[in-house]
């Protein structure tokens, strides 16, 4: 796979993250600002993408649930949790 031609571009920090960026590359952390800054970027898109997918996940769980049946009242669902509760409590004694 061939990679695509990289581009400059320009950014405004505040000094705190400069600092901080300029921090690790003088640390021997990173080659350069670039690299480090790229390696934020991959972190950003796969944070992005698991965020994506788990609402995507919630959403697919919603639909399935809203077909999975009669509605149940929130005050009797929560009634029905702490009854066996309850009772797998009792059976722990």
């Amino acid at each position: 796979m061939q990679q695509a031609k990289a581009e400059r571009i320009t950014i405004t920090l505040p000094p705190d993250m400069l600092a901080s960026i300029k921090k690790e590359v003088s640390s021997g952390s990173y080659g350069s600002t670039s690299e480090l800054i790229r390696e934020a970027m991959r972190m950003w898109q796969k944070r992005e993408e698991e965020y994506k997918a788990r609402i995507s996940l919630i959403r697919e769980r919603l639909a399935h649930s809203e077909q999975s049946g009669e509605p149940v009242p929130l005050n009797t669902a929560f009634k029905t949790i702490k009854k066996l509760h309850q009772k797998q409590a009792k059976k722990e004694v």
